[in-house]
C-alpha cells in the first residue's frame, strides 16, 4: 500500500499561512541541503493530493515555472510537479481543467483509501491549510515532513486545528538545514 507523505512549511509556532493566507514570512532562500532533501523526497511519490482551493495556483505555479526560461535552474524541479498525477479533492468542481488532473468527488476516507491502494509510489500532499487538517484529523497522514521555518507570526492557520483526540506521533529524523529551516520527520505511533 501507498504511503501518504505531508510536505509543508510551517512557523515556529505552527502556522503554515498568515490569517489571511500570507506566506510572506516563509525562507525562500533554500540551501543546497534543502533542496537536495526535497527533491529526494519528490522522488519517492508519483501522485500529488491537493485540495480545490490550493489546486488551481499550484497548478498554474509550477506550468509558469516549467516555462520559463529566465528559471532554468527551477525546471527539473517543476517538470516533475507538471508530469506526476494530481488528485484535486472538491465537492464544488463538476471537471478538471488542468491537465494530469483528475477529481475526487466522494468521501474523504474512500477516496484516499483507495488512490493508497493503486499501484506506483507513494503520494504526497501539499494542501491547503483546511484540506491537511481533515487528512490529518481522519488519521490518513502516514508520514509528516514538517519544514519548521525560523519565523513566530502568533496567529494563522494551522493544520491542526481539527484535531480532537491525542494522535501520537514517533520521531524519525531531524535535520537543520543552512538556510535556518529544521525539517521535523514524524510518523504515526503503532501501538
Amino acid at each position: 500500500m501507498k504511503k501518504l507523505k505531508l510536505q509543508v512549511q510551517m512557523s515556529l509556532d505552527g502556522f503554515v499561512a498568515g490569517p489571511n493566507g500570507e506566506m510572506d514570512w516563509m525562507t525562500w532562500n533554500w540551501s543546497e541541503d534543502i533542496k537536495n532533501y526535497v527533491s529526494e523526497l519528490t522522488e519517492s511519490v508519483d501522485t500529488i493530493l491537493l485540495g480545490r482551493k490550493m489546486a488551481g495556483g499550484f497548478i498554474a505555479h509550477w506550468t509558469n515555472t516549467m516555462n520559463n526560461p529566465d528559471e532554468p535552474e527551477q525546471h527539473p524541479f517543476a517538470r516533475k510537479m507538471v508530469k506526476y498525477s494530481k488528485v484535486v479533492f472538491s465537492q464544488t468542481l463538476q471537471s478538471s481543467e488542468w491537465d494530469n488532473t483528475e477529481l475526487a468527488i466522494g468521501e474523504l476516507n474512500e477516496d484516499v483509501k483507495a488512490i493508497k491502494n493503486r499501484s506506483g509510489k507513494d503520494i504526497i500532499v501539499y494542501g491547503g491549510a483546511s484540506f491537511n487538517a481533515s487528512l490529518i484529523k481522519a488519521g490518513l497522514i502516514d508520514e509528516f515532513h514538517l519544514f519548521v521555518n525560523p519565523t513566530v507570526i502568533g496567529k494563522g492557520l494551522s493544520i491542526f486545528k481539527e484535531i480532537e483526540e491525542k494522535q501520537n506521533l514517533q520521531l524519525k529524523k531531524a535535520i537543520p538545514f543552512d538556510c535556518g529551516i529544521v525539517l521535523m520527520h514524524y510518523e504515526p505511533k503503532k501501538g
